[in-house]
């Protein structure tokens, strides 16, 4: 086969990078790619990486790089490409010995006879580089199955008894579903040229994610974002995991700022054509309820991000007001806002002792803590679930099923020298083993510039954050 006969000589790195660049470097010699698109750079690339097969007059093999990940493929004098597998590791002792098996009985009763599993399709032919570039691939023939001859046929017809089965029992629908070829990388670069080519783990992965947090669950799902420290990046974690839930699943989704007094998710959010508040809604509360009232009525009183498509409740913020939300209060907004949304995240003040945060608690279906790396806010942030898990009940439960989100510190980030950068994510690191053992999920966000001041919005995060958020919002609706 192609790949057995590829080999390690001459090595071959080759970079897709994700602002339109590239890079092919062959025995140390590197080879700088710049291109219009993804596309353009990955046939420069595989044009270099054939007219060295061709030298060498027999297929070689390619690691590559991009942003979802690395991968090997081989590709031969004739541009074929193909997936390659890893070099074999060597066995363990323990792999090469295994432990013999138990005899099985001499008589078995006979098993009974499955259903027959659906087949998976072979894999494509490979097709050439020139085919694939210039879009004239001829469309394979499809293998037909090979038929019984007629006298086997009659023979087991003679021998076997018909018998009929009821419509109910069968079905034509194929129920799984059909793998989407890779978008992503190297693979959906090839993939666009022609060339189909499976996902990556990571992409299967973050495909995974996104059909987790595209979900509808059967009544709404209340969010609880809480620690009892500040700065502990309550507010951009309410934001964040807003916007993906509303971006991905397309519920009516609120972020509510649940602060006694006022809080700052009005101060990182966008602001409607009014000022109005949660002391407004309550105090419009019967009206929101009532029957007759439709629901465009809620936008009076709630704040529309026009990017990522969710509605932020604001805290109070008259200067001269003094007034701390009571347990009752959070009753109604609650049951106005279950009346409009689907899914309501809230933010929370740092006193775990108000009438308020008690209350949220009791309307939470999952809670979430996040925590930058820093030491101070890990220790609030596990005092804060050893409270709740203190109180017993649905308090404890909601601490033992918490989804913990770990913030590298932004104070080591601004120097941002090697050193620093190393810290601080080991620092998370370190903070995040520490809560594993203890919680349902843990979930570190690497540090972005987007979320340290000013309105926060998700399309101005860099890609890698956009996807551990991604991560940590898929964690969260587990918990739905």
């Amino acid at each position: 086969m192609m790949e057995t006969q590829a080999l390690d000589f001459p090595k071959i790195d080759a970079v897709l990078r994700a602002n339109g660049t590239g890079e092919v470097t062959i025995n140390g010699t590197s080879h700088a790619i710049q291109a219009e698109d993804e596309a353009a750079v990955l046939s420069q690339a595989l044009r270099l990486i054939t007219e060295t097969a061709a030298q060498l007059g027999r297929p070689v093999r390619v690691s590559t790089t991009d942003p979802d990940g690395q991968g090997l493929i081989v590709v031969s004098p004739e541009g074929i490409v193909s997936e390659a597998a890893a070099p074999a590791k060597p066995s363990s002792r323990r792999q090469q010995d295994p432990t013999p098996a138990a005899p099985a009985p001499a008589q078995q009763p006979p098993a009974p006879v499955a259903p027959a599993a659906k087949e998976t399709p072979a894999p494509a032919a490979p097709v050439t580089f020139s085919e694939a570039v210039n879009r004239v691939q001829e469309p394979s023939t499809a293998a037909t199955a090979a038929t019984p001859e007629p006298s086997t046929a009659a023979t087991a017809a003679t021998s076997e008894p018909v018998t009929r089965r009821s419509l109910k029992e069968t079905s034509f629908l194929v129920s799984a579903p059909v793998l989407e070829p890779a978008t992503r990388g190297w693979r959906g670069a090839l993939t666009h040229l022609g060339f189909r080519m499976e996902p990556s783990p990571d992409e299967l992965a973050e495909r995974e994610d996104i059909r987790t947090v595209s979900q509808h669950w059967p009544g709404p799902r209340t969010v609880a974002v809480v620690n009892r420290k500040g700065g502990a990046n309550k507010t951009p974690t309410v934001v964040m995991l807003s916007a993906i839930l509303a971006r991905y699943s397309g519920a009516a989704t609120v972020a509510w700022d649940n602060n006694e007094s006022q809080g700052t998710l009005g101060w990182r959010t966008e602001q409607g054509s009014h000022d109005n508040s949660v002391l407004d809604l309550i105090d419009s509360s019967q009206t929101l309820l009532s029957p007759s009232t439709n629901a465009a009525e809620i936008a009076r009183f709630v704040h529309h991000q026009t990017s990522d498509k969710f509605d932020v409740l604001r805290s109070d913020e008259n200067e001269e007001g003094d007034h701390e939300v009571t347990a009752e209060e959070v009753d109604i907004a609650h049951q106005v806002l279950t009346r409009y949304y689907r899914l309501i995240v809230m933010d929370s003040g740092n006193t775990a002792r108000s009438a308020n945060w008690r209350r949220m608690i009791h309307h939470t279906n999952q809670l979430v803590v996040p925590v930058t790396a820093i030491e101070d806010r890990a220790e609030a942030a596990r005092l804060t679930l050893q409270t709740l898990e203190s109180r017993g009940g649905h308090d404890a439960e909601l601490a033992r099923n918490a989804v913990v989100i770990v913030s590298e510190s932004t104070d080591a980030k601004r120097s941002m020298s090697g050193d620093a950068l190393k810290r601080a994510k080991d620092e998370a690191r370190r903070i995040a083993d520490g809560f594993a053992p203890h919680v349902r999920a843990v979930v570190r966000i690497p540090y972005d510039p987007a979320l340290v001041n000013g309105p926060i919005r998700y399309d101005a995060l860099q890609p890698a954050t956009q996807r551990a958020w991604l991560a940590a919002a898929a964690a969260v609706a587990k918990g739905f």
